[in-house]
């Protein structure tokens, strides 16, 4: 018996092996809210950084106070790590005079990552005058920034069907963004199909899924009711009944994790978005097994 553990073990170590060296991750942040929270973002910067990372993104406020907090916070994490950081910029309850003096500013400083949505609103009754791509278009028309844009596997709340989706995708690459990234997903079937559509579709960009750690499955529940995202009925399973224990939560959050990766590595996928929630240790750990 230990020599079939032993070498079921070998096996699982190859397989690993063999994905080491081909992963690439970026990161996501959000604006602290006070000073204990800028120390854990700043540390979670630190560590991450480690992992030479592709680029790291900023969250965008939708009020001016937020949103200079995000240009600050863009501004400081790429001057000191050097690492390229993308400010999340939303067109909603903005004018196209605002967002192109918000974008010249950006490009001025040396901001020239952009990831372009069209993000939420509070009002019941706003009616939305621009889209992300019209964003596009505006970024483009004022310099050539790098772009990237949100894609759904799970289908968008507000959409119609997977196939209104993949059309508004295609608009927004063919106005000149130059990849998509994923909202979070636990069936990695769905990123798989959605890939596959967005092939057929002639989407000729990289669709890098988003990834998020999963450190307290109450807040995950919360999330997916916000975002139409699914969560399988096996991971209600592994998690029933430990509401109140968050260090196994976060010891099996982490399994959930590094199988995904897996999987989507073996299916090609070589770029992973994680939403840090400005935490560190999960997303580091899952890096640092594939070699990282």
């Amino acid at each position: 018996m230990n020599a079939f553990i032993e070498y079921h073990q070998d096996i699982i170590n190859q397989k690993i092996e063999n994905l080491r060296n081909n992963i690439k991750c970026s990161f996501e942040f959000f604006p602290p809210k006070n000073s204990n929270s800028e120390k854990k973002l700043w540390s979670s910067v630190k560590i991450l950084s480690k992992l030479k990372p592709n680029f790291f993104s900023v969250t965008y406020g939708a009020n001016s106070g937020e949103r200079e907090n995000t240009f600050n916070i863009v501004k400081a994490i790429q001057k000191q790590t050097s690492i390229i950081t993308a400010a999340h910029l939303t067109c909603v309850n903005s004018t196209p005079s605002q967002l192109k003096k918000i974008a010249k500013n950006y490009w001025e400083n040396n901001i020239r990552s952009i990831i372009a949505l069209r993000g939420d609103t509070l009002e019941k009754n706003y009616k939305y005058n621009m889209y992300a791509i019209d964003l596009i278009i505006l970024l483009k028309k004022i310099a050539d920034f790098d772009i990237s844009v949100a894609a759904y596997p799970e289908l968008h709340p507000e959409s119609k069907n997977i196939q209104v989706d993949i059309i508004n995708l295609k608009k927004k690459i063919d106005a000149g963004a130059n990849r998509a990234i994923t909202q979070f997903f636990f069936n990695v079937e769905s990123y798989l199909n959605f890939r596959e559509n967005c092939i057929k579709n002639r989407i000729n960009v990289e669709i890098i899924p988003g990834i998020l750690p999963i450190y307290n499955f109450q807040q995950i529940k919360r999330f997916s009711k916000m975002t139409n995202v699914n969560i399988p009925n096996w991971m209600f399973e592994m998690f029933d009944g430990l509401d109140q224990d968050l260090i196994t939560q976060k010891i099996i959050g982490s399994s959930i994790i590094i199988d995904i990766v897996k999987r989507l590595s073996s299916e090609g996928v070589k770029n992973f978005h994680f939403y840090t929630l400005n935490q560190s240790d999960i997303a580091y750990s899952v890096c640092q097994i594939f070699g990282l």
